[in-house]
């Protein structure tokens, strides 16, 4: 099963399923000599660990990172690092009935007709599990690019018909996971608590959308023609699971606009950078930083394990009834965001190095 691997020289290989013995990740290509903190490792792990509250899954697990190989007295050697989470609290049996038959929307059929074989046991690899994994990796990531002034804030913007509608402003994008929901707006993120909260009752499941804004980013990451930045940023974020679209900048809305309305004009500021006075570009062009802020969102499909019977067909083809049970999240979304801004990282980091070697000055 190859597709585990991400990245080009700051590279990573995530591996386990939901319910094995465990996940991890093994990053290669971190340089030397960055002093790594594993407690902020852990706090953000701690921010898409299930069983937080009451609009997430409730399998409790640690989430405890075990940092195997890669550090020598806390700082990185450059060797690959390798990183485990044991699973603690996999309730297999919860599975037991859907061996035989494929949940609607989920990817049982898929890997079926792909591998002649699937682990149904909360979809083995396919599992949304698997993303804390990548949380380990963009906190070494993000770790990285702290050494150039980098920030990344991911945040819920929408969840089902309720949107935030504004801008954040700077103290409410520090305080975005002081909620349940990681929205900025608290009246907002009261709102969408609600919403998850009567879908959970109804048995149903929510979609939403994650918004990411990253500051102080450098020009010149990006790699034409092929590994354009926001060629790369939108593979890294789709390949989180559920994610179903991905925009920058004005994205769609911007076909709503004349040329002369969605170009972004240069000046020059007071200290002598190069801005652009709008940013309708969300800080790509060319496929190229251009040291604006770089902003896109992601669409996240309601959560495919829905608690309602729902009709699907067995291994043999036969029409049959499935109902799921176990422990699911009613809207993925408030889980999410630290992945989002886990992947961005991975991204940022890779083209970060990738920039060093590009030029020499």
């Amino acid at each position: 099963m190859p597709g585990n691997t991400f990245g080009t020289l700051f590279r990573i290989t995530t591996f386990g399923e939901s319910h094995g013995a465990a996940i991890g990740v093994v990053i290669d290509g971190c340089p030397a000599g960055l002093k790594a903190d594993i407690d902020f490792i852990q706090s953000e792990l701690d921010k898409r660990k299930p069983g937080l509250s009451t609009i997430t899954t409730q399998r409790k697990e640690e989430d405890k990172v075990e940092i195997l190989s890669g550090l020598f007295d806390g700082v990185t050697t450059g060797a690959p690092i390798a990183a485990l989470i044991f699973n603690k609290d996999a309730r297999s049996k919860d599975y037991e009935s859907l061996k035989d038959v494929f949940r609607p929307s989920h990817a049982d059929y898929a890997y079926q007709q792909k591998y002649g074989i699937r682990d149904y046991r909360g979809g083995g690899r396919s599992s949304a599990r698997e993303t804390a994994a990548r949380v380990i990796a963009g906190a070494m990531a993000k770790q990285l690019l702290n050494t150039a002034g980098v920030e990344i804030y991911a945040f819920t913007d929408a969840i089902g018909k309720i949107k935030m509608n504004r801008d954040a402003t700077q103290k409410e994008l520090n305080n975005r996971f002081s909620n349940e929901v990681r929205c900025p707006d608290e009246t907002t993120a009261a709102l969408m608590k609600q919403e998850i909260e009567k879908a959970k009752a109804e048995g149903d499941t929510l979609g939403g959308i994650v918004c990411c804004i990253v500051r102080n980013c450098p020009s010149g990451l990006g790699q034409p023609v092929f590994d354009k930045l926001q060629a790369d940023l939108a593979k890294a974020i789709m390949s989180i699971p559920s994610v179903h679209g991905f925009e920058y900048g004005s994205g769609f809305e911007g076909i709503t606009r004349k040329g002369s309305e969605n170009n972004d004009e240069f000046f020059t500021d007071e200290k002598g950078n190069v801005r652009t006075r709008t940013n309708h570009s969300g800080g790509i062009q060319g496929g190229i930083s251009n040291g604006m802020e770089i902003n896109f969102r992601a669409a996240f499909k309601p959560v495919s394990s829905i608690l309602k019977p729902q009709q699907t067909i067995n291994q043999k083809g036969e029409i049959a009834e499935v109902k799921i049970e176990g422990r699911h999240d009613p809207c993925v979304i408030p889980r999410a965001v630290i992945v989002v801004e886990a992947m961005t990282a991975i991204v940022l980091a890779d083209h970060w190095l990738r920039m060093r070697t590009d030029k020499l000055y």
